[in-house]
């Protein structure tokens, strides 16, 4: 059995009773990213020296007592949206092909105070700007569960490289849904903290009033450990808020004897594939057996979040991603005469369809004439959401339904209707426009082979409520590893 085929809990266990080495740990994973990488194209860049120099600088602190945390020597993968000092930063496109930092984001300092050695940082859709990782300047990443399927988006080289087992665990990021849809599609676990929770300095911004970075791995007691490790107040981010506690493990907990969980009506209409809709529901009534008290409910406004969200999104990224230029650093057109045709050839060919479709969306809705129709209407709508989910929150602990619609569609499939795959976040995105924590978690098999994920929503800053619900739902399952771990490790059996 491979080190990658444990949670990185357990790993971390086993170096801290010194059965492992943190050097072995992190050449464990190289080892895999070195047999699977070809077919899922999980990473943009991987570090095999500075991980290995890292996983020796990381042993001596934990030899010395000085790391004792439940993560020191566990390789994780960065997506690569997150600044990390001297290790280039993409952001998965080609304005940004040659960019180092020169400082780490707060979630990824955070991590390395906790003894975690960054292993590479992971492909994604350009600018977070995506559902399938498929708008990648550095090609499309692979489902591990069927390389002709889409991982999700658009922090799906981050979920691909934890269901390949090509990392023990990775950070992702989330601004409709960025990390609970792939986590979806990929069979693996993955938090959207509540917003302000994950200091956002360093993160290179999207939307930045819906970003949230968040962690992915495979099982909710990894997540919520990784959760407390990687949230902290940060004077450095506006949007940063200090919280009472930060105790996330305390609630992995298998009881939810009177919890009130409600199942929005809104989420289980059209558009629902049937054994998606099967599987959830049997999840719920998993949970119901568990003593916890399941209702049907009216959510409302589900139809208004995606047009909501888009106008909000854009506006937000037309103006966010102004900076690249290709005057200080970044992609630059090789002719040009003047100052503004550099702007516009570099902006041109350095930006991939989709950024350039959402700029346009964007600077449209905030456009004179077009500002209070479209900018000012979403705002009202996105406060509307939120009350529609603080009427929820006034009964339910928890509110259940699915992380997407279907399963993992096929690669090419949602490239060719943009339409179609945005209202593939039709489920995700609300929760980013009121600023809630949600989880998605696996929860079966469809009949092509491909997984379904639940998705757990909580209220502002009660993310221990939807932790506790998920580690009791998952006791009733095993975690199933993809088939490309699966025929890797008979390889290494033989």
């Amino acid at each position: 059995m491979s080190l990658m085929s444990l949670t990185a809990v357990e790993l971390g266990k086993k170096i801290k009773k010194k059965e492992v080495t943190v050097r072995e740990a992190v050449q464990a994973a190289l080892d895999a990213i070195t047999a699977r990488e070809e077919a899922v194209n999980s990473f943009v860049t991987v570090d095999a020296e500075g991980a290995l120099a890292q996983a020796d600088e990381v042993q001596k602190k934990i030899d010395a007592g000085v790391l004792t945390g439940p993560l020191a020597g566990v390789p994780v993968a960065i997506k690569d949206n997150m600044c990390t000092e001297g290790l280039k930063t993409t952001c998965s496109s080609k304005i940004l092909y040659n960019f180092i930092p020169t400082y780490s984001s707060e979630a990824v300092l955070n991590l390395q105070k906790a003894g975690a050695v960054i292993i590479g940082k992971t492909n994604m859709d350009e600018f977070a700007m995506g559902s399938t990782t498929e708008t990648s300047a550095y090609g499309e990443t692979k489902n591990p569960w069927n390389t002709g399927h889409v991982p999700g988006g658009s922090s799906g080289g981050s979920c691909a490289a934890v269901a390949a087992e090509e990392c023990s665990y990775a950070l992702g990021s989330d601004t409709g849904g960025s990390i609970r849809q792939p986590s979806s599609f990929c069979g693996v676990t993955g938090i959207k903290p509540t917003y302000g929770t994950v200091s956002r300095y360093g993160l290179i911004a999207y939307g930045s009033s819906l970003d949230q970075i968040g962690p992915i791995a495979k099982d909710v007691t990894d997540c919520a450990t990784i959760l407390e490790a990687i949230s902290s107040y940060d004077p450095k981010d506006s949007t940063s808020i200090k919280r009472e506690s930060y105790d996330f493990t305390s609630a992995l907990v298998d009881d939810v004897a009177g919890m009130r969980i409600g199942i929005p009506r809104d989420y289980f209409g059209d558009g629902l594939d049937d054994e998606v809709k099967t599987a959830v529901l049997a999840a719920a009534k998993e949970l119901e057996k568990k003593g916890a008290i399941v209702e049907e409910f009216d959510l409302g406004l589900v139809q208004y979040a995606i047009p909501a969200y888009y106008v909000i999104a854009c506006a937000e990224a037309s103006s966010n991603l102004a900076r690249f230029d290709g005057v200080k650093y970044g992609y630059r057109t090789k002719e040009y005469d003047g100052l503004h045709q550099m702007y516009k050839k570099s902006r041109s060919e350095g930006f991939g369809p989709e950024v350039k479709r959402r700029i346009m969306l964007g600077s449209f809705v905030l456009s004179s004439g077009y500002y209070d129709a479209y900018y000012l209407k979403a705002l009202r709508v996105k406060a509307l959401i939120k009350k529609a989910f603080d009427d929820a929150f006034a009964k339910y602990d928890v509110i259940l339904g699915p992380a997407a619609p279907t399963t993992a569609p096929k690669l090419g499939e949602s490239l060719s209707d943009p339409i179609q795959m945005y209202l593939g976040d039709i489920y995700t995105i609300s929760v980013n426009l009121a600023g809630l924590p949600g989880i998605s978690l696996p929860c079966g098999i469809d009949s092509k082979g491909l997984p379904i994920g639940l998705q757990l929503i909580g209220d502002c800053f009660k993310e221990n409520k939807i932790i506790r619900a998920a580690y009791a739902f998952e006791q009733t399952r095993t975690y199933t590893h993809s088939p490309i771990t699966e025929s890797n490790q008979k390889e290494e059996s033989k």
